[in-house]
């Protein structure tokens, strides 16, 4: 063993419950957390061996009745991913203590489906996985998704992907544009108003300059009510208006998978999407039988 590598491991102890903290529970409020987690080291040279791992956060009301097929997902590459659940409040997840899940509950709050809640949940989610210095992408997910590539394929996709995955649209429309408050200008004017789906992946850059913003948050809090709402166009509006550049325009989430053309980094590609949803809990035994074909690929 050499001495950098020595030192480095000996680092890694000592930093261990700063970077990578084991517990998750914690009693921060958001403003607390969302400030811990916005913080940046100026330092770019880790002083410890870092390798990026993939955050998975799970915003559900309760159960996860899919979470056998993510636990062949996750088997064997425990080093790549971290896991996060934002359930309702007072549920816990009845899970083994081997279940990648076991332990992986956040500290929650009531979320009501349409209303402001949900982004501040999936705040929440995004500030917690922070926390832990090694998450480099960070990918929301429904108790309803399952993946439709194997662990490496997804991994080297995300961890390779020059933009992050929010996906932005125009839509000239009263589902778009008129959601729109005009109550919202000067901050946000109606050629910025966006759209688009809330099952949304992030680079870490970007998951800390959203966690940071409170201001354009709050006029979302106060001015986009149903039937605006919010998980449909806070994500896509902010990005679009201040890291437009930075996101594929794209979700790599969709209801069944699909054979189409999209960009990825410089080029085209057909693999647009690694995760389906609106799968119904009656559906895992199948699923898992179809296992060893979708977790090889």
């Amino acid at each position: 063993m050499s001495i950098r590598t020595a030192n480095c491991e000996s680092s890694s102890l000592r930093l261990e419950g700063f970077v990578r903290p084991v517990h998750l529970l914690h009693e921060m409020s958001d403003e607390e957390l969302f400030w811990r987690a916005s913080m940046v080291p100026k330092v770019e040279e880790y002083p410890f061996r870092r390798v990026p791992k993939v955050a998975f956060m799970f915003l559900t009301r309760g159960p996860l009745p899919l979470s056998a097929l993510w636990e062949e997902f996750f088997k064997g590459h425990e080093d790549l991913y971290s896991v996060y659940v934002h359930t309702i409040p007072g549920y816990n997840l009845n899970v083994s203590q081997s279940s990648a899940f076991y332990g992986r509950q956040i500290p929650n709050k009531v979320v009501r489906w349409g209303s402001i809640s949900m982004v501040d949940a999936e705040k929440r989610l995004l500030a917690n996985a922070l926390l832990d210095f090694s998450n480099e992408r960070f990918v929301l997910l429904s108790e309803s998704c399952i993946p439709v590539y194997g662990f490496p394929t997804v991994y080297k996709y995300l961890i390779r992907s020059a933009h992050s995955f929010v996906q932005s649209f125009d839509e000239n429309s009263p589902l778009g544009r008129g959601r729109y408050n005009h109550r919202m200008a000067p901050d946000i004017v109606l050629s910025q108003w966006r759209k688009g789906s809330e099952w949304l992946e992030l680079r870490r850059s970007l998951a800390v300059e959203v966690v940071a913003d409170f201001k354009y948050h709050f006029l979302f809090r106060k001015y986009c009510q149903p039937p605006c709402y919010a998980d449909e166009h806070y994500f896509p509006t902010y990005f679009n208006m201040f890291h437009g550049a930075l996101i594929a325009n794209r979700s790599i989430t969709w209801s069944i998978r699909e054979s189409k053309i999209c960009k990825y980094n410089s080029g085209a590609t057909t693999m647009c999407f690694l995760f389906a949803r609106k799968f119904a809990p009656d559906a895992l035994e199948l699923l898992l039988n179809l296992t060893s074909a979708v977790m090889s690929s």
